[in-house]
C-alpha cells in the first residue's frame, strides 16, 4: 500500500491555525465567527465583514493559464462566509499583487470578480494592484477580498439556538471550491491536473441569493433556521463546531449523499484517511444549514439538490461523522 498522504504533509497544519485563532481570540474575543458584526450606532443594523483569499488553486490556473474563473472564487470564499450570519452583502474590494503586471491577464482576473459580485448582489467598489518586483513568479499573482454586509440586529444567526433534535441540512458544492488544493496537488501530477481541470477550476458555488431567500421565507416569524456553516478550511470538523454552542454536538451520516468521483479518486490515489478528507476537502457538500426539525423537510425542498446528512444531539462540543 502506498504511503497515506495528508494535509499537514502537503504543508498544511490546521491545527497550527486554529491555535493562533485561540492566540488572538484571547485579545479580541469577538472575532472567530464567520463574518466580524459591526453595530451601526442608532440604527437597527449590523455591518458584517469577511476577508479571504483563492488559495493555492491558483497554481492550477497558472498552469493551464485560465485566470477568467479564480474571481468568482475570490467572492465566493467572502460572500459565503457573510451569509452563514444572516447577512446581505453590501460591497466588495479586491487586492491584486503581481511580481510584473500582465493587463490582459489581471482584466481576466477582474472579469471573474464582476461576475462574482453579480452572482452575490455585491457592488465592486474598489481594489489595489500591487506591481512587486522579485516578490512573484513571473506569470503569477496573489488574490484576497474583502466583503461588507449588513443584518439586523437579533436577526443575525449565531447558532445559539441550536439544539438536540435539529437536523443538518447539506447544500451541495460545485466541486472542491478554494480548499484542500496544497494537498490534491501534492497527490496529482500536472499532467492529471490538466486532464481533471474542469473540476477542479470549477468556481466556488456562491449561495446567497437562494439562503437569503430561505431566511426570508422561513425565519420571518420564527428561526427556523439557526445555524449555518460554510465548508473550507478544516471542513467538516472545524467550521460545523465553529458555531455549536456547548453541551451539543452534531452527528453526519456519510452515507447520506453521494460523494462525487473527484473526491473519492484524490482519497484512493492520495490513501487519504476518512477523517484527513473530511477535514481537508467538502466531499460535495458546499454549505450546510441545521434547521429545526419541523420545518427541515420544507427548508430541505427549497434548495435544489439538498440533501438531509445530519441531526443534532447532547454532548460534547463537536462533530462526529459516522
Amino acid at each position: 500500500m502506498s504511503m497515506s498522504i495528508t494535509y499537514k504533509k502537503a504543508g498544511v497544519n490546521i491545527d497550527a491555525g486554529n491555535e493562533l485563532v485561540k492566540r488572538i481570540k484571547r485579545k479580541f474575543p469577538k472575532i472567530g465567527g464567520f463574518g466580524g458584526l459591526f453595530p451601526i450606532e442608532g440604527s437597527k443594523y449590523n455591518l458584517v465583514s469577511s476577508t479571504d483569499g483563492v488559495g493555492t488553486k491558483l497554481k492550477i490556473a497558472f498552469l493551464l493559464n485560465k485566470h477568467d474563473t479564480v474571481g468568482i472564487d475570490l467572492v465566493a470564499m467572502n460572500v459565503n462566509d457573510l451569509i452563514c450570519v444572516g447577512a446581505k452583502p453590501l460591497f466588495f474590494l479586491d487586492y491584486f499583487a503581481c511580481g510584473k503586471l500582465d493587463v490582459n491577464q489581471a482584466e481576466q482576473v477582474i472579469k471573474g470578480i464582476k461576475k462574482g459580485c453579480h452572482l452575490s448582489g455585491a457592488e465592486l467598489v474598489g481594489g489595489e494592484t500591487a506591481e512587486m518586483p522579485g516578490f512573484y513568479k513571473n506569470g503569477e499573482y496573489d488574490l484576497a477580498g474583502f466583503a461588507v454586509g449588513v443584518v439586523e440586529k437579533n436577526k443575525e444567526i449565531n447558532g445559539k439556538k441550536i439544539k438536540p433534535g435539529d437536523i443538518v441540512i447539506g447544500l451541495p458544492s460545485s466541486g472542491p471550491h478554494s480548499n484542500g488544493y496544497s494537498l490534491l496537488r501534492k497527490i496529482f501530477s500536472d499532467v492529471q491536473l490538466k486532464k481533471y481541470s474542469k473540476q477542479l477550476l470549477a468556481p466556488t458555488k456562491i449561495y446567497v441569493k437562494e439562503i437569503l431567500a430561505a431566511i426570508s421565507k422561513f425565519n420571518s416569524k420564527k428561526q427556523n433556521i439557526v445555524g449555518i456553516a460554510h465548508i473550507t478550511g478544516g471542513s467538516f470538523y472545524d467550521k460545523i463546531a465553529r458555531i455549536l454552542p456547548e453541551n451539543v454536538k452534531i452527528v453526519i451520516k456519510k452515507n447520506s449523499w453521494k460523494v462525487p468521483k473527484i473526491f473519492k479518486l484524490i482519497q484512493e490515489q492520495g490513501n487519504v484517511s476518512d477523517e484527513d478528507i473530511y477535514r481537508t476537502l467538502n466531499m460535495g457538500i458546499g454549505m450546510i444549514l441545521i434547521v429545526c426539525k419541523e420545518s427541515s423537510l420544507d427548508i430541505k425542498k427549497f434548495f435544489k439538490g439538498a440533501k438531509i446528512i445530519g441531526y443534532v444531539e447532547k454532548g460534547s462540543k463537536g462533530v462526529e461523522l459516522i
